[in-house]
C-alpha cells in the first residue's frame, strides 16, 4: 500500500459519498480507440461531478493515441495488458512496472470500464496492488477486496445495452451523470487546416458532392469485402456523380489501391489518403465529410463524436457498438451465427457482411446526403 492511499476510502463513509473528494481518478480502458470513445460520456460525468477533478486514462498503446482529442482526459498512460486481445506478448514482464507507475501517481480512485464479455478483475487487481483506495467496476462474481464499489453486471442475462449506456450506468452508481451524453473528439485547428488544404484540390471543380470511405478494420471479421467496396465506388461515381476519398493507415494502402483499381474509376474521382492521416488528420477529414462509409471500427465512433452521418457496415460480431447519437444507417445481413464476438469469422463465410449488397450501401449514402444541406459549413471546398 502506498503512503498516499488508504484502502477503501475514509472510514465509516460508504457508497457515492466516498467518491466526493476523489480529485485524481484513473479511468481504465485497455482495448481499442472506439471503446475509449464510447466511455467519454461516462468520463465527462466523472469530471463534472467535482470541480478541478483530474482524469488520467490508462489505455492500450494503440488507444492511448486518442487521449489528446478527449477534453475530459488530462493525462494518459499506455499499458499493453496481457489479458486483452493484441496486448502484451507471452512472457512480457510489464505488470510490476505499471504497478509502480500507478502507485507513484497516488490516484484517489480508479474506474474500470469493460465490455460485458471482458472481466474487470485483472485490472482491479492491478489497481489494488497499486494501492488505489477506491475501485469501481462491473463484475458478475464476488470480487471481495479487489473492488470497493461493485456494480452487479446484468449483461448478458438481462439483455445487452449499448456500450455507452453500460458505462453511464457504471458511473451513475457513484452519483455521476453528465450534462451531455455525446461522445467526445475535439479536432485541433492545425489538423483542420491541413485537411482543408489537402482535400480542396481533390474535390475542386464542378461542386460535386463527395463521400469519405474507410475500408480498413483491425479485426478481419469486421471488414466489408474489397469487391463490394469497389462496386460501391463504381456506382457512386459513375451513376451518381460523386467523388470518393478513401482513408486508412499505411498498411491499408495496398488494399485501397486494389479497391480503386477494381472499381475502374478514374484517379481524379477516387482518391486514396492511405498513410497520410494520423488520428488528428483523420478526425479533421471525418469532420469535413458529408458522409462517412466505414466498417464497424474506430472512425465510425469518431464520426459519431463529430456529428458526421455514417453508413456503418456492421459485422454481427457483437450488438452493442452501433453509432451513438448521430444520423446513421447500420447495414448488415442477419445470420444464425450472429454475435459470435470473434475477430476472425469462425464460420469462414463472413455472411453478415458479404450479404450486404453494394446497392444497399449506395442507397444509404444517398439517403444521408439528401438529409444534409448543400450549405454545410464543414465542406472542404
Amino acid at each position: 500500500m502506498s503512503a498516499c492511499a488508504v484502502d477503501g476510502g475514509p472510514a465509516g463513509v460508504t457508497g457515492p459519498a466516498r467518491w466526493g473528494g476523489a480529485a485524481r481518478i484513473l479511468c481504465v480502458r485497455l482495448d481499442n480507440i472506439g471503446d475509449v470513445l464510447m466511455c467519454t460520456p461516462a468520463m465527462r460525468a466523472l469530471g463534472q461531478a467535482l470541480p478541478g477533478r483530474r482524469l488520467t486514462l490508462l489505455a492500450s498503446p494503440a488507444a492511448a493515441a486518442v487521449a489528446p482529442f478527449i477534453p475530459e482526459v488530462h493525462a494518459v498512460l499506455a499499458y499493453a495488458a496481457p489479458w486483452v486481445r493484441n496486448g502484451a506478448p507471452a512472457g512480457a514482464e510489464e505488470t510490476p512496472a505499471i504497478v509502480r507507475t500507478l502507485r507513484a501517481a497516488c490516484f484517489d480512485a480508479a474506474v474500470i470500464f469493460s465490455s460485458f464479455s471482458q472481466s474487470a478483475l485483472p485490472a482491479a487487481l492491478l489497481c489494488f496492488q497499486a494501492g488505489i483506495p477506491l475501485r469501481l467496476a462491473h463484475c458478475r462474481e464476488n470480487p471481495y477486496r479487489l473492488l470497493t464499489d461493485w456494480v452487479a453486471d446484468p449483461e448478458p442475462a438481462q439483455g445487452i445495452r449499448h456500450e455507452v449506456r453500460r458505462q453511464l450506468a457504471l458511473v451513475a452508481g457513484i452519483g455521476c451523470r453528465p450534462d451531455s451524453e455525446r461522445l467526445s473528439f475535439a479536432v485541433r485547428d492545425g489538423d483542420m487546416a491541413w485537411a482543408r488544404r489537402r482535400l480542396r484540390p481533390l474535390l475542386a471543380g464542378g461542386g460535386r458532392a463527395w463521400v469519405l470511405m474507410h475500408p480498413g478494420a483491425s479485426a478481419p471479421s469486421r471488414r466489408y469485402p474489397a469487391a463490394h467496396w469497389a462496386a460501391v465506388i463504381r456506382r457512386l461515381s459513375v451513376e451518381q456523380g460523386l467523388r470518393v476519398v478513401l482513408s486508412g493507415e499505411a498498411g491499408d494502402a495496398a488494399l485501397i489501391a486494389a479497391i480503386v483499381r477494381e472499381s475502374g474509376v478514374a484517379g481524379d474521382v477516387a482518391h486514396s489518403l492511405a498513410g497520410e492521416l494520423d488520428l488528428g488528420k483523420l478526425g479533421a477529414a471525418i469532420a469535413l465529410a458529408p458522409v462517412l462509409v466505414s466498417n464497424n471500427t474506430g472512425p465510425a465512433h469518431v464520426a459519431a463524436a463529430l456529428g458526421t452521418p455514417v453508413v456503418d457496415l456492421y459485422a454481427l460480431t457483437n450488438p452493442q457498438h452501433t453509432p451513438w447519437q448521430v444520423e446513421s444507417r447500420v447495414l448488415f445481413h442477419d445470420v444464425p451465427c450472429r454475435y459470435c464476438y470473434k475477430s476472425v469469422c469462425p464460420q469462414g463465410h463472413h455472411a453478415c457482411l458479404v450479404g450486404v449488397e453494394p446497392g444497399r450501401v449506395v442507397a444509404a449514402v444517398l439517403s444521408l446526403l439528401d438529409r444534409k444541406s448543400n450549405a454545410d459549413p464543414r465542406r472542404a471546398d
